[in-house]
This record gives structure tokens, C-alpha cells and sequence, in this order.
């Protein structure tokens, strides 16, 4: 879409001149900024997010918000008066914005599509905007930078930088400081790494004046420590060697409507606003900068990417306005000004960072107090002094500057495949390292990396420190304790821990930080033992490769066997762990026992040998003849150490897929002794709805369960019939039958697993039909695929159809339209769609909520 305004709308002088705002700075500009960020939720142990009910009905807080916000303002829409789409937007292409490097990372892996559409965002406003693109780079970690020491401020920075290189094939221009925390040492740093510019609140200001000139060489200072500053322009901030960087100051009004008020509720209402900041005088040009958190657009205010879409692609540009971003009227309008800020300040404390070391009442729970902060960032800074000398002194005996290994080792986060492992080690080692010394090496660097994350904000926000924020930085703590007791010896827990006890928690049950610790930390570490007992249960449910993944653990089979004994099942191997992180290398002899049901007996120890191995193997299946569980237990425990593994040393994820797999025969005897209920009982059901009196609870609960099973008996083998139309057609009628039976006997079908089953189903019909469909059988495939959709809506699934119209979206402005409706091209310049199957085939882009009318 083109919105680029040429000029201001009230300069007839500029009018006359016609004047490019892309290349002039001439008129009013505007720029949206969303700093898209979440904390770190990786378990430290296993570099993944495990799942997190609260965040139900989606895996985990990242994957909610994802759905809520990243990819509906990657696929933004603007519709209609009848709620057609008639435009799909990638807001990343129109917003100024930053996103923080882990949360860069997970969307990486989670949707590549969102992940390459922010990237083409950011293309697409270098190429429209002179070279200079929407994406600003973040601090890496989200840490308060002023509260960080000097080699940790410059590692942030660098990593950072590199992380936003990697990705966007630039190097960033501007960057955003975490909580926009400033104090003037943070600026040499960014000046020192090549930052030209920072977003920060008007309130940070403390006054500002215009450049000397001859005709005024000595201008007076505006005090503006109250938020008065002009936010329409840039400002110059110059440090005490005479070096600088520019400085922008967001409305801050129109910004905390954005997060606080209705402004977003229409373009019109949001295009208002900002006509209200525009300065009446006749300046040349001026700047209207909004920021708010990026997950406002659609998480925090549902449906808001739309407003942002419409406003950014169409609404701005009937104002004669020009939608830019921070580098591209920096090049166009260089600071005049230049500004003094306050000594140390953040956009969300009014103290200063007292938020994040202090008990200063901001983010306050009601009674809650928060004098648990200054002890907390206490202990932390003491953890971090002790592992500097642990890094330094061990640090010497591998690397040529371990310093400038820490500051690089973000290439190796970015990539951790082994080419780039070697060639990094190969690149800092000051010798040949050998295998052990290239595991310490690793383990050295990971200590740091966890140092610098225990760091990150979110840990103070809030009000209480057991909360799950304040829970992650300590495991990264435990982490890094944890590395520098295997890479030098130290003991380091036990004070921290006494210091950790100075942090009182709001929360009887923990009474301090020693017992939030305790509780909440030392009980989910995970040792490479446990990740062995892991991999030793679920071989029971699952058939492992040679080579498998496990989290960030190479697993390699050596041996596997299995054996049956009436209810006992036996198995015994060997498997070598390789941990992707450090290279740590653990060979490991495992025997597991099931004993029926939810009883497994598992033990580990390392692996001594291969005639013992041959042994313990031999003597644990000669036992097994005997048929007693109670003989192999104790076998097992006389070979193993005495430590054994259960079901509940299974990691999250895993156990919740046996839990279910061994509730799985139970669930059928249910599901068929409540269909028979139900069946027996369908007449005096349907004669207590005719009569509209209550129908009795058991009854209820037997029709809405014996309902849920044949729907979703249903959806499976719709899903296994997708290639076979008449089986398709059977099975959707049966669905619409279930879903009118469901629907007079009032009752709630409970099939959460037909939603995901149905909308991928109905993609894959999609795609296949437009691409794939014999014409001759496109209003059959049409239909089919129209009855599924409409099956969907009956069920109540909340079916989602987002995908399906990207799709169709996509193929119809780039295949239909240009071959059809273009140019005076007709039907015969395209050989797939005669001109009567265009008509149902627009028709289908109306069941998909799409406007084409223009073309039907």
C-alpha cells in the first residue's frame, strides 16, 4: 500500500516547492513505536519453556501472546463495514520498532512465517525510507543498564548489536535501553559501540536549548524535569569528552492513552489524537513519536494491530501525514537542540531504578512491600563479583582475553552447530585446547551468559520475588553457581543463600529469598542423571532413533533392549549424553521397571565397562522369568546406586504425554460405559428438554461425554479420510449431525483437539484446491471444503480461519487478480480457472471472509 503524504497540509509555500518528504524534510511526520518484548523462560537445565497452565489453552506465555499479538500484527487486517477483509498489512513494515533478542529467538523456532515477515518489515522501510529500516536493535537481555557494571553495560550493548546484525543483515542505527534506563555512563557506552540514537520519556529530560549560533552564542537553558519538553524535534546529548548522541523524547500523553485509554479503538480516534500534538506554527517539519509496549497491539487491547494497520497504511496519509521512523527523520532533520538529561531515570519508576534495587512502592501489590529488592540485587552483584574471579582466573588458562571471548560468545548463541563452536574456540584458545578443555571452556562461557540473565528485569517488576519472574533470575543463578562449582570447585551457595535470606517474601509460606530458593529453585535442577532416567522411561512409550534430540542433549543409543513379563515390562541400554551447550559428555547404564499403571522404577549409574554391562544386563532379564516385581527391585538395586527414578522425575512434558497415554484405556472403558448411559437414557433426556425442566446432572454429564467421544472419534478419521472425498463427505455429515444433536440437548461438547485438527484441515484443502485442484472437480473440492468450515462454526470450536484467508488473500492478488482483471487480461491468458469457475471460486473467498466484490 502507498500513504506517503508529499506535503504539509497547511504550507502553501511547501506545496508550491513539491517537496519529498522521503528526501526533505518538509511537513508532519509520524512514527509509532512498539518495544515487543518478553523475559526469558527458558528452564536454564534444558534451554526450552516447559508448560505453563496458566498461560492455557496455549503451551506457554510466549506461544499466548504470539497468537494475540506478533502474527496478528504480522498478518494485520483491515476490513470492512461488514467485516471482509480487504487488506492484509505487515504493521512491522509501518512500525518503528525493537524486539528483544530471546523473544527474536523463540519466534524463530516457533513461526518461521512471523519471523521472516518482521524481517521483510524491516526490508521494506530501508528500501521506502532511504536505507534506513523500522527495526531498532534492544540490550540483549532486557537488563536496567545503568545498574549494570561497565564490562556487563558493553556486553549487553554488543550482544545486542550482533543479534540485530545477524538478523536483519544491518547494522542498527538506534537502540532501546530496557525500561529506557539511562544515566550518562550508559550514553559513553553507546557512543563507544556506534549507537547515533535512543528513545527515551519526556520525563527524563532536565532542560534543553537550542544549538549556539553567532547570532546567539551563549542560548538560554529550558528547564523541562516535568515532562515539558518539545518531543516534535530531536535532541543532541553530549557527554564530557565532547562526544554525543541524538536523543528522541515520545509524546507522552498520546502514549499513555495508547496503553491506558480507548485511542486505539478506531484510526479516526487514533489519527485525532495525534492531530492534537501537531504544532500550528510554521516550522519546516516536525515529528509526532509515539512508544508503548508492543504487545498493546492485540494482546494487552484485543484487536488494536487493526487500528495500527489501517491507521499506518491508509488514515495518516489522508492527513497529509508521513509514517517514518526515527533514523529516516534523523537523516532528514539532524538535532538543533541539544538536552541535558536527569542524573539516572527510567520510562516506569518515577525514583529514578528504584523499582529494580529498592523498596520504592512502584509495581506494589496493596499491602505488599518490596524490601526484598535491595537485597536480592545485593546478593545477585555479590554472585556476579565472586564468578568474575572465577572467570578471570580460569578464564586465563583457555582464552588469549576472556573478555573479548565473553563478547563474542553471542556468535555462538546465534549458532551453536559444532563448525561454529570449533572455529569460535580455535579463534580465542591461547593453545591447542583438548576435548575436557574445550567442555570447561563452554561451561566457563554458559556461567557468564547466566550471570548476564539473572539480570533481567522482569525479577524486581512486580511486587513479590516468589512470583515466576523472580523465580526464573534465581535459576539462572543456581545455574551459574552450579558451572562454577564443576569448572573450579568453588562453593558459592551456601553464602549465597545466606545473603538470599536477607529478602523478606510477602508470602508466610517462603518467609524469605533463602526459601523461595530452597522451594522453588533447588528443586527444579536438573542433573544429567535425570535427563538419562528421562530418557529411560519414555523409551518405554516412545521408539528413540540412535540419534535423538532430548531438550539441548545429543542422546545416542549403544544398546536398547526390551522384554514382557505378563504385566512387568524390562528395559535395560546404555546412552551417551552430549549436552549441546557445553559438549559435556555422560555414557550412562539404565535399567527401567514397569509395573503397570503409574509405577516405574528407574536407575542410573555410569557406565564401568562392557563385561559389567553384559552382566547386569544377563543377571536383570534372568530375574525377570521370575515374574516378581519385588526380586527385580531388589536386583536393580543391588547393581545400581541406591538412588532410583519414578514417573514424577519425568520433565513436565513428557510425563503429562505418558500420564495421558496410561489414562487412555481407562478413558475408554468411560467414554463406552457413558455412551450407554446415554443411549439408554436419550427419550427421558429429550423429554425433560421438551419440558424445560432441569435435567439431572448424571444425565447431563453421559450425553455431553458420550457426545465429546464420537466427535472426536470423528475428527480422527476425518483427518485420516482427507484424501478420500466420499469418506470426507460421511464424515462431515456426521459431525453436523453430532453438532445438532449437541445443540437441542443443550449440551457443551468438551473436544479441544477438533479446533487445531479442523483449521489445519481446512488449510490443507485450501492449498491443495488452489493449487493442486482438478478444474473439473473444483466446485465438488469447493463445497467439501465450505461444509468443513461449516462444520466448524456448528461444533462451537472457535474456529480460527486466519491462515485460510493469508492464503487465499495471497493467491488471489497474486495469481487471480493479475491474470484475470488486469490489464485487460481475460480467462484465456491463464489456462488453470475458465471464467465460470471464477465465480464460486470468488465465492469462496466470501465464505473465507474476504471482499471480492470488486470482482464478482
Amino acid at each position: 500500500m502507498t500513504f506517503i503524504a508529499n506535503n504539509s497540509a497547511d504550507s502553501i509555500e511547501l506545496c508550491d516547492r513539491q517537496l519529498d518528504p522521503l528526501k526533505t524534510a518538509t511537513g508532519v511526520y509520524v512514527t509509532v513505536h512498539g518495544h515487543f518484548y518478553q523475559p526469558p523462560r527458558e528452564n536454564p537445565y534444558l534451554n526450552a519453556i516447559e508448560r505453563q497452565p496458566s498461560a492455557y489453552p496455549f503451551h506457554d506465555w510466549n506461544e499466548r501472546i504470539h497468537h494475540e499479538c506478533y502474527r496478528p500484527n504480522a498478518f494485520a487486517r483491515v476490513v470492512n463495514d461488514r467485516g471482509e477483509v480487504v487488506g492484509i498489512v505487515n504493521n512491522f513494515e509501518y512500525l518503528s520498532f525493537n524486539i528483544g533478542s530471546t523473544l527474536m529467538s523463540w519466534l524463530e523456532n516457533y513461526d518461521i512465517e512471523v519471523y521472516q515477515r518482521i524481517i521483510e518489515g524491516d526490508r521494506k522501510s530501508c528500501d521506502r525510507l532511504n536505507g534506513h529500516g523500522n527495526a531498532i536493535a534492544q540490550v540483549y537481555n532486557h537488563i536496567i543498564v545503568p545498574l549494570a557494571n561497565r564490562r556487563d553495560k558493553y556486553t549487553q550493548i554488543r550482544w545486542g548489536k550482533e543479534d540485530f546484525r545477524k538478523r536483519f543483515g544491518r547494522d542498527p542505527e538506534g537502540m532501546w535501553l530496557a525500561e529506557t534506563a539511562v544515566d550518562y555512563a550508559t550514553l559513553a557506552a553507546l557512543i563507544d559501540e556506534g549507537i547515533r540514537f535512543i528513545v527515551l520519556a519526556p520525563t527524563q529530560a532536565e532542560r534543553c536549548r537550542p544549538f549556539p549560533s553567532e547570532d546567539d552564542p551563549e542560548p538560554e537553558w529550558h528547564e523541562v524535569g516535568g515532562g515539558q519538553i518539545d518531543p516534535t524535534r530531536p535532541y543532541r546529548c553530549f557527554i564530557d569528552d565532547g562526544r554525543y548522541i541524538d536523543i528522541f523524547f515520545y509524546d507522552g500523553p498520546i502514549s499513555g492513552d495508547m496503553g491506558f485509554d480507548d485511542v486505539l479503538q478506531s484510526s479516526d480516534c487514533f489519527a485525532a489524537r495525534i492531530g492534537q500534538a501537531v504544532k500550528g506554527d510554521r516550522r519546516q517539519s516536525q515529528l509526532i513519536s509515539v512508544a508503548t509496549d508492543g504487545e498493546t497491539f492485540g494482546h494487552h487491547k484485543k484487536g488494536t494491530e487493526k487500528c495500527i494497520a489501517y491507521a499506518c497504511a491508509v488514515e495518516f496519509s489522508r492527513q497529509n501525514w508521513t509514517v517514518t521512523n526515527f533514523a529516516h527523520y534523523l537523516s532528514l532533520s539532524p538535532p538543533t537542540w541539544e538536552v541535558v538529561l536527569k542524573p539516572i531515570t527510567a520510562w516506569s519508576c518515577s525514583h529514578g531504578v528504584d523499582r529494580w534495587q529498592d523498596d520504592c512502592g512502584c509495581g506494589g501489590g496493596g499491602e505488599w512491600h518490596q524490601k526484598w529488592r535491595r537485597p536480592l540485587r545485593d546478593a545477585l552483584d555479590w554472585l556476579r563479583d565472586e564468578l568474575v574471579k572465577v572467570y578471570e582466573e580460569t578464564g586465563r588458562k583457555f582464552f588469549n582475553d576472556p573478555w573479548l571471548a565473553r563478547d563474542e560468545y553471542i556468535q555462538i548463541i546465534l549458532d551453536r552447530s559444532t563448525d561454529k563452536v570449533e572455529q569460535f574456540l580455535s579463534r580465542h584458545q591461547n593453545h591447542q585446547l583438548a576435548s575436557a578443555e574445550k567442555t570447561d571452556a563452554l561451561r566457563l562461557l554458559e556461567m557468564q551468559r547466566h550471570a548476564l540473565l539473572m539480570y533481567t528485569s522482569c525479577g524486581w517488576f512486580f511486587e513479590e520475588l516468589s512470583r515466576p519472574e523472580g523465580v526464573q533470575i534465581l535459576r539462572y543463578a543456581a545455574r551459574a553457581l552450579e558451572l562454577a562449582g564443576e569448572i573450579a570447585g568453588v562453593r558459592l551457595e551456601e553464602e549465597f543463600i545466606r545473603r538470599l535470606a536477607l529478602a523478606p517474601s510477602n508470602l508466610e509460606r517462603y518467609r524469605d529469598g533463602a526459601e523461595v530458593y530452597r522451594q522453588l529453585v533447588v528443586s527444579a535442577q536438573i542433573s544429567p542423571k535425570q535427563v538419562a532416567a528421562h530418557y529411560a522411561i519414555s523409551s518405554l512409550f516412545t521408539n528413540y532413533q540412535e540419534q535423538q534430540r532430548i531438550y539441548c542433549y545429543d542422546a545416542q543409543q549403544l544398546d536398547y533392549q526390551k522384554q514382557y513379563m505378563g504385566a512387568l515390562t524390562l528395559a535395560v541400554g546404555q546412552v551417551r549424553l552430549v549436552s549441546e551447550m557445553t559438549w559435556e559428555e555422560c555414557h550412562f547404564v539404565f535399567a527401567v521397571l514397569h509395573l503397570g499403571g503409574w509405577d516405574f522404577h528407574c536407575c542410573i549409574q555410569p557406565f564401568s565397562g562392557r563385561l559389567v554391562y553384559t552382566q547386569l544386563k544377563g543377571r536383570l532379564f534372568e530375574t525377570l522369568k521370575q515374574a516378581s516385581a519385588a526380586q527385580i527391585v531388589i536386583a536393580m538395586s543391588e547393581l545400581f546406586d541406591d538412588r532410583s527414578f519414578s514417573l514424577q522425575h519425568l520433565f513436565v512434558e513428557e510425563r503429562h504425554r505418558i500420564m495421558q497415554q496410561l489414562a487412555e484405556n481407562t478413558k475408554k472403558h468411560l467414554d463406552r460405559v457413558y455412551t450407554q448411559v446415554y443411549r439408554d437414557n436419550y427419550s427421558i433426556l429429550v423429554a425433560f428438554q421438551r419440558d424445560e425442566l432441569p435435567v439431572p446432572i448424571e444425565l447431563q454429564m453421559a450425553a455431553e461425554i458420550a457426545l465429546s467421544h464420537r466427535c472426536s472419534t470423528t475428527v480422527a478419521e476425518l483427518e485420516r479420510a482427507a484424501d478420500d472425498p466420499q469418506a470426507m463427505l460421511n464424515c462431515l455429515a456426521e459431525l453436523a449431525a453430532i453438532a445438532t444433536e449437541a445443540e437441542g440437548l443443550r449440551c457443551q461438547l468438551k473436544i479441544p483437539e477438533a479446533k487445531k485438527t479442523l483449521e489445519q484441515l481446512i488449510l490443507r484443502y485450501l492449498w491443495q484446491l488452489l493449487h493442486e485442484s482438478d478444474p473439473a472437480t473444483l466446485e465438488a473440492d469447493i463445497q467439501r471444503l465450505v461444509q468443513t468450515i461449516e462444520v466448524g462454526k456448528q461444533l462451537h470450536v472457535g474456529l480460527s480461519l486466519d491462515r485460510a484467508q493469508e492464503l487465499y488473500y495471497h493467491y488471489l492478488y497474486e495469481q487471480i487478480v493479475p491474470n484475470y482483471f488486469q490489464d485487460g487480461r481475460s480467462q484465456e491468458t491463464a489456462c488453470r480457472w475458465t471464467a465460470s469457475q471464477l465465480c464460486p471460486l470468488l465465492g469462496l473467498g466470501q465464505e473465507l471472509g474476504i471482499d471480492v466484490s470488486p470482482w464478482l
